[in-house]
């Protein structure tokens, strides 16, 4: 039985696992709306096309599967490109699908008619435009395993009008083999054996994670890392959560925004173990004052960002999970009593402070109280600035993909979509409130 390409994409996303679709329609994706309504995938109509993939990104974020979103051909398209860039910062899987004009007409300038494919290459992990029929079903089975896989990030999908309504026999692949993309998950043992010798002789080491930590799923590893070598752990602003905020170990965020006790920690420690951060310049600052005493192992998943930024005496490419993993069983349980000590006092003595009194609560005060409340069992979205610092530094984090926030873009004006939980205010209050545009969800 023959169905058109857009019935075959929706089935496609039925077949992917996909529960909502974020968009806005318009004349070129009609196609795809029109097979939609027909579909179980829950449609959410935002006001604007940005909102779509911001609200795909937070979908994404909280649940760790794949956001999608869709949008109409020309500014429909090109309303998606920050939310696009936003997730590519902070390498989030996400699938963007695009109407186009029909495809004679494809480079002639067509009305609403952009070349998306060739202004998002840079923002995207990888994307197409559809010229053959037949091979929608394909190209869909892997914008989902591109998005998924390896460092996660965007992929974006451009469908003519024309192509949409033509009939294909529907057929979804069971497989996917990329030629040239094969990430690796698995560490080198020997490099993996050299970083347990580093580990066991360290006298002063240092867990520094980000956001890598969180998509890999390896918050449980991460736990019995830092507790089997008692090292004190600190975290970029897209790893918290993956480490308990409110575990003895752990010192809070590095670097520009971050707390004096795990910057202290990071410049006077003698081995830094980081695990899927990037060294960005928040957090690194002038490079070459960045952990001056330290040699540095450095597990990513991403090969290209191994000493990109700071140079590191041992890479290890892999997995976060797997690599911890393996490194767990070659490690002894040891003690670095002196050295937890040192930091356990720099964390009592310059923990962050505030000031009140005068007619008006602090926002660190209600961040604060929003914890103690709810015991941690939220979910807070932010916009962008100091009220994000101030959530950062103020709310102990007790969980991945508890805080939502645009990190390496910094989108400020940022709200992303409502998380489908309990109100954390109720009776007569708002379900939901703001602080500093701050979105707190239960």
């Amino acid at each position: 039985m023959e169905i058109t390409c857009a019935e075959a994409l929706v089935r496609c996303l039925e077949m992917e696992g996909v529960e909502l679709v974020f968009g806005y329609p318009g004349g070129a994706i009609l196609p795809v709306y029109d097979a939609l309504k027909d579909s179980q995938i829950k449609h959410i109509l935002t006001r604007h096309e940005q909102g779509a993939a911001h609200a795909a990104s937070g979908y994404a974020r909280t649940t760790g599967k794949v956001g999608v979103c869709m949008a109409t051909s020309g500014p429909g398209a090109t309303n998606l490109v920050t939310g696009l860039a936003n997730a590519y910062m902070d390498s989030i899987p996400l699938v963007a699908i695009t109407g186009q004009v029909p495809t004679v007409q494809v480079g002639t300038d067509a009305f609403q008619e952009v070349d998306i494919t060739g202004i998002t290459m840079p923002i995207t992990k990888h994307n197409y435009l559809v010229k053959d029929p037949k091979l929608l079903p394909m190209i869909v089975k892997r914008a989902f395993h591109i998005a998924r896989t390896g460092r996660p990030g965007p992929v974006l999908i451009d469908l003519p009008k024309d192509i949409a309504m033509t009939p294909i026999q529907f057929k979804y692949p069971q497989e996917v083999e990329l030629m040239g993309y094969k990430p690796t998950v698995k560490g080198h043992m020997a490099q993996i054996n050299q970083a347990a010798k580093l580990i066991m002789q360290a006298q002063r080491p240092v867990i520094y994670i980000g956001g890598g930590v969180v998509n890999a799923n390896a918050s449980e590893e991460l736990v019995w890392l830092a507790e089997t070598i008692d090292a004190p752990v600190v975290s970029t602003l897209m790893g918290l959560g993956a480490f308990p905020g409110d575990h003895p170990l752990f010192l809070g965020m590095l670097g520009l925004h971050g707390n004096k006790a795990a910057n202290l920690a990071v410049t006077e420690c003698d081995l830094l173990i980081t695990l899927g951060a990037r060294f960005d310049d928040r957090v690194t600052g002038r490079v070459a004052g960045f952990a001056p005493r330290a040699k540095v192992i450095h597990v990513d998943i991403d090969p290209a960002e191994i000493s990109k930024n700071v140079i590191s005496h041992l890479p290890i490419v892999g997995d976060t999970k797997r690599v911890l993993e393996d490194l767990l069983v070659r490690l002894d349980k040891k003690q670095n009593t002196p050295w937890v000590n040192t930091v356990g006092y720099w964390k009592t003595e310059f923990a962050p402070r505030y000031r009140m009194g005068g007619r008006y609560l602090k926002p660190q005060y209600i961040i604060e109280e929003i914890y103690r409340h709810s015991g941690g069992d939220v979910i807070i979205a932010t916009d962008v600035g100091q009220h994000q610092m101030w959530v950062a530094q103020h709310f102990p984090f007790k969980s991945p993909r508890q805080l939502v926030t645009s990190g390496g873009l910094g989108c400020m004006g940022l709200r992303f979509a409502r998380c489908h939980r309990r109100p954390i205010l109720a009776g007569r209050t708002k379900q939901w409130c703001w602080l500093p545009v701050t979105a707190v969800f239960k």
